[in-house]
This record gives C-alpha cells, sequence and structure tokens, in this order.
C-alpha cells in the first residue's frame, strides 16, 4: 500500500498515527475489537510501522459478554492477519462485577489484559479512539460533576496508551475501512440505550448538532484540549502543594486551609485515591474539605474503602 494508493480517509489515519508516534516508539501493540476505528487505527499503523522500520503486533480483547465472541474475536484476527500482522494475540478476559456496571467491569478487564500484553512486548500501545469519543467522554464528564480533569478528556498519550485517532472524527475511519475494502464488526452494544454513551452518541449529540448548528463534537474536543492543559498546570502544583502538607502521616490542616481550593481538592483527592479511597465523587471531597475549612469538631467522614479522621489539627485515614 504506497502513499499515493491511498484514500484520502486512509491517508489522514496513516497521517494522524505518523503525527502521534516518538522516537522511542519502536514496536506498536494495536488494540483491535473489530470495529471500524480500531481496524482503520490498525491499517494505519501498519502502513506507518513498515515504512518506519517499526515492529508491530495486535492484540483482540475477547470479554465473553456476548453469544459468539470468540467468533467475532477470531474475525478480528483474520483481519489483523490480512493486514499484515503476523503476531495478533487473541485474550480471553474474565469480566468480574465489581459494583461499578458491567461497562466499567469490563473496561477494567480489558485495560489490565492490554497492559499485560504491551509489558510482555515492551510496546506502545495504540488505542482507536475518535474524536466523537472525545466528546462523548466530555459530556458525560460534565453530567457527572466529575471537573475539570475529568472534562479534559482523554490524551492523546498517556497511561501507557496512545490514541493517534483523537482528532480524527468517525466518519473518517469509517471511510477509511470502505476505501480499504474491510469489513467492520458492530458491537450490539454499541447500540444498547440502556448505556449511558449510546444515549448520549445517538440522542444528545445529534440534538445538540440540530439545535447548535454543526461543529459541536469539534468544539467539545476543543475544549477538551484547553482544560487539559488548565489542569495539567493545576494537577503540577498540587503534586508541590502536597508535599508542603505532609505531617506525621498525614495532611496539615493549617497548610491545606491556605491553599486556593483549586488546589486544596486537588490535593485532597489525590491523597485519599493514594490510601485506598474507591469511587471518589465530588461530595465525597467536599465532606472531607469541610474537616479543613469547617472544623467544628465533627466526627469521621466515610468513604469508599476508607474513613478520614482530623486528629490535633492533622487528617489522617482509618
Amino acid at each position: 500500500m504506497s502513499r499515493r494508493a491511498l484514500g484520502p480517509a486512509t491517508l489522514a489515519v496513516v497521517q494522524a498515527v505518523a503525527a502521534s508516534l516518538l522516537p522511542a516508539d519502536r514496536t506498536l501493540l494495536v488494540a483491535c475489537s473489530g470495529g471500524p476505528d480500531s481496524l482503520a487505527l490498525a491499517a494505519g499503523a501498519a502502513h506507518v510501522a513498515r515504512r518506519a522500520g517499526l515492529a508491530y503486533a495486535g492484540v483482540v480483547v475477547d470479554h465473553g459478554l456476548q453469544e459468539g465472541s470468540a467468533g467475532v474475536a477470531e474475525s478480528a484476527r483474520s483481519a489483523l492477519a490480512g493486514l499484515g500482522y503476523a503476531d495478533v494475540a487473541v485474550v480471553r478476559v474474565a469480566v468480574v462485577a465489581d459494583g461499578t456496571g458491567p461497562e466499567a467491569a469490563a473496561r477494567d478487564a480489558r485495560h489490565a489484559a492490554l497492559q499485560t500484553e504491551r509489558a510482555a512486548r515492551d510496546a506502545t500501545l495504540l488505542l482507536g479512539h475518535t474524536r466523537d469519543d472525545q466528546a462523548e467522554t466530555v459530556l458525560l464528564g460534565l453530567a457527572r460533576g466529575s471537573g475539570a480533569r475529568s472534562l479534559a478528556g482523554m490524551p492523546v498519550r498517556g497511561d501507557d496508551r496512545v490514541r493517534p485517532l483523537l482528532g480524527l472524527p468517525r466518519a473518517t475511519t469509517v471511510a477509511c475501512c470502505a476505501e480499504l475494502g474491510l469489513t467492520p464488526w458492530t458491537d450490539p452494544h454499541n447500540a444498547d440505550p440502556a448505556y449511558a454513551r449510546v444515549r448520549v452518541r445517538e440522542r444528545v449529540l445529534p440534538f445538540l448538532e440540530t439545535e447548535l448548528g454543526p461543529g459541536v463534537v469539534a468544539a467539545l474536543a476543543r475544549s477538551a484540549d484547553l482544560l487539559r492543559a488548565d489542569a495539567d498546570l493545576l494537577d503540577a502544583l498540587a503534586t508541590e502543594a502536597a508535599a508542603g502538607a505532609e505531617q506525621d502521616g498525614g495532611l496539615a490542616c493549617d497548610r491545606l486551609v491556605a491553599l486556593p481550593a483549586a488546589l486544596r481538592t486537588r490535593v485532597l483527592r489525590t491523597w485519599l485515591r493514594t490510601a485506598g479511597a474507591g469511587s471518589l465523587a465530588a461530595d465525597h471531597v467536599a465532606a472531607v474539605e469541610a474537616l479543613v475549612t469547617g472544623w467544628r469538631g465533627q466526627g469521621p467522614v466515610h468513604l469508599p474503602g476508607l474513613r478520614v479522621v482530623r486528629t490535633d489539627g492533622v487528617l489522617r485515614t482509618r
């Protein structure tokens, strides 16, 4: 597949993959479900890898949640082989209900499997999220009231993974597959309104496009980029502030109360997560912050996985 032979959508995918890589990325591992986004990514990554002399492999995760999932995984493996992938791992995972919901549990199982494969190859993991996925993530974060970090969406690079297609609309990946004669798999879960992300995709975003005009998806993705830069700076400042507030294995309240609220809540959220708190919501952090800013001798704050007390002017976990 020479550059001259590439269709416009395929060329856009190839250019996006090439732009996302760094000199240290010597082995590429593409996560592929068989859907249009990951198939287009796999095609673009293979093209870039061959031209640059990089090693490349694929990984398909079978969640086992649907009848015939093994056949879907095999079809994805076959598609990758057709794109020139000699090394494709098909990994079946067990999705364990943990109270977070089936979507989150499946995501956690998938991420763990992908990280295991990435580490085994010392590879750069590539994921096929698009600009549409970014817009959906921003809207879901807005609905949860999760703050700037959630509204910042997904980075192109971060958490040992790369998302080369975040700047491209989903329509480009669909067109890329059509140009290459690929037949993507359609996940029935992607049409199930029981999932919040599906409702955002099928109902909320089209409504916003109709009422506010075209360009909403691109605007949401652009907002995520701007918010990510702000959140990165605040997180860096919060790391410095946390070091200055440490005292006797906890956090000194007199140092916390002197911080701007934007830094104080970040310090507390990171501290709580490090201590083992799970599923932190904004009201959890606010309750702990009240031990600092609204101290009246109140008792401990109970959070998922731990409780927080204030003793002798220091916040401690139990």
